[in-house]
């Protein structure tokens, strides 16, 4: 084959994959195609061999109960959120207000949404990082050089009267749906970041920062990841930090998720209607740090899991509280903005905590 058939051949394929794993799916898979496949040490490990010798341990996360956080305890939860942020950078939220409809709404519409056919979906497939709305697949199809078991629905958020008419119309309930839980979770964030500048000694009503992130920039990510055929050669996305303040994510009833926790991989026990929460990069910027997670995938059962991403307005520059910071204690590092991360994210290939790492500061002692 000559060097541009050869060429084509590879463009031709690259389009195949852009479209998503859930159009790979519907056409027919039998095994994993080589684009999907990560290399042995990134692998997740699934070996018959261990599965005889290891019994399986999914770690239980602190619980946050919303209604002892708003009552006579809340020193008690504070405490406990102080503690999770250091030694887990999760939690899970339980009686959020949230458990009934909200969500189990906002998981089958979304799973009717990746059930539309392909041309439906692809009215919103956009490398336009800045759009209202995009639809796309793996961690960073552009830049990705191994692509991840995922295909994803992007929705900015916030204000939403400002973003709504972006929102996919079909299915034909999605908007009201979407916008609801969009609401429900903006409360709910707001709520959870007062209790945790207070459990950072930082008066919450009085914080610039608790000001600007109540008119903060709030991205609601849904994710779909099909069976898949070969789940130990791939991932459903590779380890990471969350650019922003806080996530707050939604799981249908299929695990999945795993976090770093004392150097090795665990996978997080999903507790039925709950919400995990994790520290993003912006709170690294205070105290607590942003931690590695990773999700792994399965042969049999299809996952959605709803992840709303909040950080500071896209024109504000992140930097740690003057309160937290001093001549003994200096910030670990450098002053960004929104800018910055898309630049970095858009000429690279984004890996673990790179970004973070880059904006380090190295203090000579």
């Amino acid at each position: 084959m000559s060097p541009s058939m050869t060429a084509l051949v590879v463009e031709e394929e690259n389009k195949k994959y852009q479209r998503g794993v859930k159009h790979l799916c519907d056409n027919g898979l039998t095994k994993v195609p080589t684009k999907y496949i990560w290399p042995e040490p990134d692998r997740p490990i699934f070996t018959k061999f261990d599965k005889l010798t290891k019994p399986k341990q999914n770690l239980k996360l602190p619980i946050i109960d919303i209604t002892e956080l708003l009552g006579p305890n809340r020193s008690h939860v504070l405490q406990t959120i102080a503690e999770a942020c250091e030694n887990y950078g999760f939690f899970q939220v339980v009686n959020h207000g949230m458990e009934g409809d909200v969500s189990r709404n906002m998981i089958e519409v979304c799973k009717k949404f990746f059930e539309l056919p392909y041309e439906e979906r692809s009215k919103y497939m956009t490398a336009d990082m800045s759009a209202p709305v995009r639809c796309g697949t793996s961690f960073n199809q552009s830049k990705d050089n191994v692509f991840c078991w995922r295909d994803f629905l992007k929705l900015s958020a916030h204000p939403l009267p400002d973003y709504l008419p972006y929102w996919p119309s079909s299915p034909t309930d999605f908007r009201s749906l979407a916008a609801i839980y969009a609401k429900e979770t903006k409360d709910m964030f707001d709520k959870m970041v007062k209790a945790i500048l207070e459990s950072l000694e930082i008066d919450g009503d009085g914080d610039d920062a608790a000001e600007e992130l109540k008119a903060g920039s709030q991205l609601v990510v849904v994710n779909c990841y099909p069976p898949c055929p070969q789940p130990e050669l791939t991932l459903g996305m590779p380890p990471h930090s969350d650019y922003g303040f806080l996530t707050l994510l939604l799981q249908d009833d299929v695990e999945g998720l795993q976090i770093m926790y004392r150097d090795e991989w665990v996978t997080v026990d999903p507790i039925p209607g709950s919400f995990v929460v994790n520290v993003g990069d912006h709170l690294e910027q205070r105290r607590y740090k942003s931690v590695l997670h990773r999700v792994l995938v399965n042969s049999t059962k299809p996952r959605i899991s709803v992840a709303s991403l909040h950080s500071f307005p896209f024109t504000s520059v992140v930097k740690p509280s003057p309160k937290l910071t001093d001549e003994h204690n200096p910030p670990q590092y450098m002053d960004t903005d929104f800018d910055t991360f898309l630049q970095y994210i858009s000429s690279r290939e984004p890996k673990w905590k790179n970004f973070l790492e880059s904006r380090k500061i190295h203090h000579i002692r």
